[in-house]
């Protein structure tokens, strides 16, 4: 069917005739109009342009990539793509029409050029080869044909180096971009580059240094030829061949027309010529560019717009249906419909796509640009996974969105990491501007926007570094024009004074590069400095008002303002409040200096109350009495642990009562500590650790720092370093037991594990597994994996925690069970006996939940455990070695049978272990040797067998087992000698509890 021209004007012409110009003056004549652009450089360009003449309220920015839309906006700026497909708009205009020629993108500017109409007046925008084509589809079109502005010359063929100031370079592809750029550095000074993959930012940035005199050359590709306005004099061709998304192949006249047309602007006139390696241009040729004779665009490009979504095989069918219209030819398949061609071939993607509405979800997920130039079946998995999502969720999954963006979300690297970056990000930006893709477009607008924003200002800094020798062309001239210095800081403190890099300015202190002498050093730093001076005005006041977010405190105790050190934290009289000192240089003075200061103490104090904010609720309890409060001052002043026996007389006076008053405030009674479970994640552990580095000249003592990471990775237990200070291990949470040290609710849970096994009767069933006569226990399974420990670390720390060992063989176990329960089989029995073997030879993990008391009283002590377990692996042990070929050949090892023991030799006579300090006023550093829990009864603490003689030790005591005629030294036990009464202070907190319990006692 033949549509008409009526009211359709075409305005023709070669470069520089206005026609751009005259669109937008017709435009904004009308009440409402909509202007497609070839680019979105350019739409961005004409948006500025049109912002400047009705306000910026009045237009909107339709990208595929951006979206600028105010309220009640009546002018449009697009890319042609972007396009509405209808509009009541009064004026509709698309510019450079004969793109409708183009092989990729050719069917787009086709179905506006024929479909898209204004209410009062249609303008088309191109060259003079459209005329014939649009009056014979479009009949009755007015055509207006404009002549240039100025004239263009042919100036030959020029060595890069020779050619003269305000000179456009061409060439097509990056490399040879970059390669010109940086000869053009060494021999001229420096260039811009513009390429058509860059941001509009990053391609505005390299204009404005080429527009504003700082370089006299640029270096483009073919992007500078659809309508970009700039105050070139000549155009060099330095290839003649491009790709054209099929192949390559040489440049057809009418191209090179538009190229060279960018020399010379208005009615200053322009030339065009070859350089590098390109033959000088035959005669016929520069006429034909001269005089803008140039061939006739004969056919169209043209794809069906009446798709039918019934079935992929369908849709597939609608889109190779050929044009009945003359003059017009069914295009090449294009990245859309190759992406539909890849997943009409997954099975996943058939089974989904059964509906109508379903097919044409997958054709608008086709439509995703393929920004980063990857293989088609990569970008078909893209498109694969965001269909896949709409379907299901209705919505991309914005977990995954965010990962993607935090990959390109980074401005290190080099030119072509940043430039792929961006187009990773591009592709992001065009997800969150598909309307209902996201559940919150406007976040992930913002946040793809700043982020391109922030890669493309990367990307300029790059590429200037790169391709500019900015003290040869920016500050010579400067020098030369006598004029003042300009000085400026970039976002990354980088210091510069006319673009000339003199040091770098890290919170509110400067450090000057090395080297800068000269005779200009003195005006370059003077410069330099007058800057600094407003800069830290301008700092103080944005860190005054800042949020908590953008301040942290590091492990070496220096407060940071958005990665910067701006302050150090030193001792004070009370250890959760440290002294601020600031780091500032000379020139943050009066007022900005005192806000500075204020706000850093204010973060200061805020985030050790909010981070430790169960000690500090502790420290303010006011509903506590007595014993109660008594602990809790203790726990303060422990930091959040004390180990059960250093106040077990307490605990055993405290009622119910004062322990459910003290639960209240997250207060835990284990087996062997009280403590605060909230403290033990990784950030009020690595705070309490760098509070007492700070009281007690801690931070470069050997092991600090060193159990954040374990603590925050979940670890349940660490090999121990006898070299590191033994308090950090208790303020981050772990207890030293041979040679492991191990978090202390991991070790609550071993004794909520223990104790039904000595609480179990002989003769009871079901048996406990690890249960074995009602005094003794076995190592199970579940006790390796809580630990992540090997059977040999779980003797040390079994023997550090008060238990001692017996030795049976797996058969004397078996009979031992079998007499004791008389139901069970004797196969059953020896089974039995085997898997506690193999729970001592063969650890595996398992996922323990709860973390309960040792205490008598409520249901509340049962609470859950905060942390992640990290258990053993299977067949190996902590160190994770796998056993040796030689280890699974040993004899059968015996089976150890635990009990409840007494205090071992070193412990007896007062030595301390190796690697652990004596006791402190606190009790911190004691370890082995505790006593056991109490299961059923006190412990045995003479360790005696009924007839009187001590009784054989573990596996340990190999001189027993060498010398069975003298019993071994250290099987012999003492009572524990009384405890030495020290005078009490009557003024101390603890002389008062003392009192009471005395009162109590009466």
């Amino acid at each position: 069917m033949m549509l008409s021209g009526r009211g359709v004007t075409a305005v023709l012409g070669p470069t520089n005739t206005g026609k751009t110009h005259y669109a937008i003056e017709r435009m904004v004549a009308h009440g409402s109009g909509v202007i497609g652009l070839p680019l979105r450089l350019l739409a961005r360009e004409v948006y500025t342009r049109v912002a400047e003449r009705v306000g910026a309220s009045a237009v909107a920015l339709i990208t595929g990539e951006e979206k600028i839309t105010p309220p009640g906006a009546r002018f449009s700026v697009c890319t042609v793509e972007a396009m509405p497909r209808e509009t009541k708009a009064a004026f509709v205009a698309i510019d450079e029409v004969q793109l409708a020629a183009d092989l990729e993108r050719g069917h787009i500017f086709t179905d506006r050029i024929m479909h898209l109409r204004g209410r009062e007046e249609t303008l088309l925008l191109g060259a003079g080869t459209m005329r014939r084509i649009l009056e014979r589809l479009l009949p009755g079109i007015n055509v207006i044909e404009r002549p240039r502005m100025s004239q263009l010359f042919y100036a030959g063929q020029k060595k890069i180096t020779r050619l003269p100031q305000r000179t456009a370079i061409v060439a097509f592809s990056a490399d040879e971009v970059y390669a010109i750029a940086e000869l053009i550095r060494r021999q001229r000074g420096g260039a811009a580059v513009v390429l058509g993959a860059l941001s509009p930012r990053t391609r505005n940035a390299q204009v404005g240094l080429y527009q504003e005199g700082d370089v006299e050359y640029l270096v483009a590709t073919d992007a500078i030829g659809m309508g970009l306005n700039l105050d070139v004099d000549h155009v060099a061709f330095a290839q003649d061949r491009k790709f054209d998304g099929f192949q390559f192949r040489n440049l057809t006249p009418a191209e090179m027309g538009q190229i060279a047309g960018r020399a010379g602007r208005h009615v200053r006139d322009g030339t065009f010529g070859v350089t590098g390696q390109v033959q000088p241009l035959d005669e016929e040729l520069v006429e034909r560019i001269e005089t803008h004779e140039f061939d006739e665009v004969k056919v169209l490009q043209w794809r069906s717009k009446a798709l039918d979504f019934s079935s992929i095989r369908d849709l597939r069918a609608s889109l190779d249906v050929a044009p009945t219209v003359t003059g017009l030819t069914r295009a090449l398949p294009a990245t859309d419909s190759q992406a539909l061609d890849y997943l009409s071939r997954y099975p996943e993607i058939i089974d989904t796509a059964t509906t109508p509405d379903r097919v044409e979800k997958l054709w608008e997920a086709c439509a995703l640009p393929d920004y980063r130039r990857i293989a088609p079946a990569q970008h078909a998995d893209l498109i694969s996974t965001l269909f896949s999502d709409l379907v299901r969720f209705g919505t991309v999954n914005e977990q995954f969105m965010a990962e993607q963006v935090r990959r390109a979300d980074r401005t290190d690297g080099e030119i072509d990491t940043l430039s792929a970056r961006i187009a990773q990000i591009r592709t992001w930006t065009y997800v969150s501007n598909r309307p209902g893709w996201l559940a919150d477009p406007t976040h992930w607008q913002e946040k793809t926007r700043e982020i391109e924003d922030r890669l493309s200002d990367a990307l300029h800094e790059r590429l200037t570094k790169r391709f500019v020798d900015r003290r040869t062309s920016v500050l010579m001239k400067r020098l030369r024009e006598n004029a003042m210095l300009e000085a400026e800081i970039s976002v990354n403190g980088d210091v510069f004074v006319e673009g000339h890099h003199v040091g770098q300015l890290a919170g509110f202190r400067f450090t000057p590069i090395a080297g800068a002498e000269g005779p200009d050093a003195k005006a370059v730093q003077g410069a330099a400095q007058k800057a600094l001076a407003l800069e830290f005005e301008a700092r103080a006041a944005r860190l005054y008002a800042s949020g908590n977010g953008d301040l942290s405190i590091g492990s070496d105790g220096f407060v940071r303002w958005l990665g910067d050190p701006v302050a150090r934290l030193a001792a004070s009289d009370h250890v959760m409040r440290p002294r601020v000192i600031l780091l500032a240089d000379d020139q943050l003075t009066g007022n900005a200096r005192e806000h500075v200061v204020a706000r850093i103490e204010r973060f200061v104090n805020h985030h050790i109350a909010t981070a430790l904010k169960p000690l500090d609720d502790l420290s303010r309890a006011e509903d506590l009495q007595g014993l109660a409060k008594g602990l809790a001052f203790q726990l303060v002043e422990n930091l959040g642990v004390l180990f059960r026996r250093d106040v077990a007389e307490d605990v055993k006076s405290l009622d119910q009562d004062g322990r459910a008053s003290m639960r209240r405030y997250g207060i835990r009674f284990g087996a062997y500590h009280i403590f605060m479970p909230a403290l033990l994640k990784p950030a009020p552990a690595e705070l309490i650790t760098l509070l007492w580095a700070l009281k007690n000249d801690g931070l470069d003592k050997p092991g600090y720092g060193e159990l954040i990471p374990a603590l925050a990775a979940g670890r349940t237990s660490v090999v121990a370093d006898p070299g590191f200070e033994r308090m950090f291990y208790k303020l981050a949470g772990f207890r030293f037991l041979g040679k492991r040290a191990v978090r202390i609710d991991i070790l609550e849970r071993l004794a909520d594990l223990i104790r039904p096994l000595l609480q179990w009767k002989p003769g009871t069933t079901p048996r406990p597994e690890g249960a074995y006569d009602g005094r003794r226990f076995t190592a199970t399974t579940s006790m390796l994996s809580i630990l992540g420990a090997t059977p040999d670390d779980m003797e040390e720390i079994l023997k550090g925690l008060g238990y001692r060992a017996d030795e049976v063989t797996a058969e004397e176990a078996a009979a031992f069970l079998s007499a004791q329960e008389p139901a069970e089989t004797k196969a059953d029995a020896a089974q039995d006996a085997q898997a506690s073997e193999a729970a001592v030879a063969e650890p595996a993990a398992e996922s323990a939940e709860a973390l309960s008391d040792n205490d008598t009283a409520a249901q509340a002590d049962a609470e859950a455990s905060e942390g992640t377990e990290v258990a053993a692996a299977e067949g190996k042990g902590a160190s994770g070695e796998a056993p040796t070929e030689a280890a699974e050949t040993e004899a059968p090892k015996p089976v150890l049978l635990w009990r409840p023991g007494g205090r071992n030799e070193n412990q007896r006579s007062g030595r301390p272990q190796q690697g652990e300090r004596r006791p402190g006023p606190r009790g911190e550093g004691r370890g082995e040797g505790e006593r056991g829990p109490r299961q059923g009864g006190r412990p045995n603490r003479e360790n005696r067998r009924q007839d009187g003689k001590p009784e054989r030790s573990g596996r340990g005591d190999r001189s027993e087992r060498q010398d069975r005629g003298k019993p071994p030294q250290s099987a012999r036990f003492e009572s524990k000698p009384p405890r030495k009464e020290k005078p009490v202070d009557p003024d101390s907190p603890f002389a008062k509890l003392a009192a009471l319990k005395e009162q109590m006692k009466k």
